[in-house]
Parts: structure tokens; C-alpha cells; sequence
């Protein structure tokens, strides 16, 4: 508030020592004009209506309300004021609604990303997620895990697209997988039947949306036992996770991938299904193409696993904080499309299960 004022107080100062040949009261609206930037409604309308009371007390010191050009000053000076209140009214609704809007978008954003749990079995997760929309805060990435009999599932994809078009697509594959997945014996045939799900979803909804034909969802799928020191995988056009193991990032390309969800050339068979060794103490980092696709001002894309190296040691909740403030670093703090971690750590898991019985 003490900037409007002091500049009212300083021009009233500088408006009244000056020659009449200068005309410097048009410049009290710049008063009344840079209160909405931090004030609502009707602390801009108080600013205003002061704006024009500074106005007419100029007048009465040079001469009377009547004298010269004082009375179109004035006039002119109080309808730029009552503008400047209209705008902050219209903007101070439309901020509102931009909140509504945010709050109902962040309850789907839970609803649909239900957070996974900060361990399943022996296994320490940690999560982040970035959308490139932030007024939706919301997007076409997705993850989720869900227990088994002997283990843990996993799935991470990226629907075609991003904002609120690819929410039906995330919720269908979410739902499904969670359904389904600990009902198949291998995950060539959970990949199987959820193209087949994908592929119906985009069927059915082909005549009232004309990009449905076009649709298709990358994902990977992980199997990791818990008495075992290995992970299953099955890749179905998504970028390959990153295996951390001591101080090396590697790549886990595998046999190859599989095309995204939703195409239907597949039989179950022809799915891949890789064995790798996953350890105690090894973390396992899956992730959409939104963070390696991210630019630079110079064009130049996240180097993600050169990053990544620089905290190998870290715990998994660590490790994506160190991800996530470095990702909007590189971008200049926005992203072009929706970004999302996962970190999976293998542990003994005993020395948890001590201190539980203890507590």
C-alpha cells in the first residue's frame, strides 16, 4: 500500500512546484493502476477514489476546479480510475474461477495417481509428477503399483497427448491394471489384455472423437518377486528404465519393445518378457519422455542418466527431489510435456520388519 502512496504524495509535490506549462496530472493513474497487481477490488477502489481526491486538491491549489483544462482533467482522471476497479473485479472473478478449477483438476489428479505406497514388500518407492499444464496440474502420464501373492507390480505409461484429452485413457489403463494385474500368471499376458481394453476403449469412443484412430498409450510393465534378486519386465513402446547398482547407471534396454497399447498387432506370445538381476540395494528408475524430452534454452535435451549418476547413494524419495529441481532447472521451470519419476529400491527389508515388532 505504501507504494500508490508515496507515489500519490510525491506527484502531488512535484504536480503543484511545477510550471502550469507542464501537465503531470495524467500520471496520478499510474497509482490506482499498479494496485491490482497485488491488492483486490476494493483496496484498488480506495486507491482510486484517493487517486481522484489528490486530482481535485491540485485543482483547488492551481487555480480552482473551474480554471483551465482542470474540469476534462478531472473527468478523464475518473474514468480511467473507474476502468482500473472494473478490472480488478473482472480479474479478481476470473482468479476464482482459475482456483475452482485447479481444486476440482488436483482432486482428479488424486483420484486417477492414487499415491503408491512409500514401501510395498522389501521395496522402497518414491514418486514425483510434473504436468506441463499447470493450470490442470493434471495430465497423461501414469503410474501405479499393486500387490501380488509373491510380490509387487508395476506399470508406468504415457497416454498420447497431455492436459485433460488424455485423462479417460490414464483412468481406463489405472482401473484395469489394478483389476487385473495380479490375476495373470505373466506379464506378456496382463500386457495382452490390457491392449485389447485400450484398443476397445478407443472403438468405442471413435465416432465422437476424431484423433481416437491416432491414440495409443506407451507403457512398462514390472513383475519383482520378493524372495527373488531379479524383476521382470515387459516394454511396450516406453523408454527403458535405469538400473543404479553401486556407482553405475545402466540402461535397460533388453529384448526390445513391444508396440504402445491400444494398436492390437500383438498376440500374447509375441510380448517380451526380460529377467534382469535386481538386488538389495539396487534402485530401478522408470520415467515418461516427458524428462528426457525436456529443453534448454539452446535446444539441447535433459541429459538425464549423466544426471542421474551424481546421485546414485541417494534414497528414493532424495533421489526424485534431486530429479525434479533439476529437470526445472534445465527447462527454465516449465516443462513442454507431463514428466514422471518413479525410484524403486530393493532393501533387506528385516530391519524394518525389527523395529515394527518392537514398536
Amino acid at each position: 500500500m505504501l507504494v500508490p502512496i508515496g507515489l500519490l504524495a510525491v506527484l502531488l509535490v512535484v504536480i503543484v512546484r511545477s510550471p502550469e506549462s507542464i501537465r503531470l496530472g495524467p500520471l496520478l493513474v499510474i497509482a490506482p493502476a499498479l494496485t491490482p497487481s497485488f491488492a483486490g477490488p476494493r483496496v484498488t477502489a480506495a486507491v482510486a477514489a484517493l487517486t481522484v481526491a489528490v486530482g481535485l486538491l491540485i485543482a483547488v491549489l492551481r487555480g480552482g476546479l473551474t480554471a483551465g483544462n482542470h474540469p476534462a482533467q478531472l473527468i478523464a482522471l475518473t474514468v480511467l480510475c473507474m476502468m482500473v476497479v472494473v478490472f480488478a473485479v473482472v480479474r479478481e472473478r476470473r482468479d476464482r474461477q482459475l482456483a475452482r478449477a485447479q481444486s476440482v483438476a488436483e482432486a482428479a489428479q488424486r483420484a486417477l495417481l492414487r499415491p503408491i505406497p512409500e514401501r510395498i514388500g522389501p521395496l522402497q518407492i518414491a514418486t514425483v509428477y510434473l504436468a506441463a499444464e499447470r493450470e490442470a496440474q493434471i495430465g497423461g502420464d501414469l503410474y501405479t503399483a499393486t500387490r501380488t501373492a509373491d510380490g509387487a507390480r508395476m506399470i508406468v505409461g504415457d497416454v498420447r497427448g497431455k492436459g485433460l484429452a488424455a485423462v479417460g485413457e490414464s483412468a481406463l489403463l489405472l482401473s484395469a491394471f489394478r483389476l487385473i494385474a495380479a490375476q495373470h500368471e505373466t506379464l506378456p499376458h496382463l500386457a495382452w489384455t490390457l491392449d485389447d481394453n485400450v484398443g476397445r476403449y478407443l472403438v468405442d469412443f471413435a465416432e465422437t472423437d476424431r484423433e481416437a484412430a491416432e491414440h495409443f498409450v506407451t507403457a512398462l510393465f514390472l513383475d519383482i518377486p520378493d524372495d527373488a534378486p531379479v524383476a521382470r519386465m515387459t516394454n511396450c513402446g516406453h523408454p527403458p528404465p535405469l538400473l543404479l547398482r553401486h556407482d553405475r547407471v545402466v540402461s535397460l534396454d533388453g529384448a526390445g519393445a513391444a508396440p504402445p497399447l491400444g494398436l492390437g498387432v500383438l498376440a500374447a506370445a509375441d510380448y517380451p518378457d526380460d529377467t534382469f538381476p535386481f538386488e538389495i540395494g539396487d534402485t530401478l528408475l522408470l520415467y515418461t519422455d516427458g524428462v528426457v524430452e525436456a529443453r534448454d534454452r539452446s535446444g539441447a535435451f535433459y541429459p538425464f542418466a549423466d544426471r542421474v549418476a551424481r546421485w546414485v547413494g541417494s534414497t528414493p524419495e532424495a533421489l526424485v527431489n534431486h530429479i525434479r529441481r533439476d529437470l526445472l532447472a534445465h527447462a527454465g521451470g516449465r516443462l513442454g510435456d507431463d514428466a514422471a519419476v518413479v525410484a524403486i529400491r530393493r532393501t533387506d527389508g528385516r530391519s524394518e520388519h525389527r523395529l515394527h515388532g518392537l514398536l
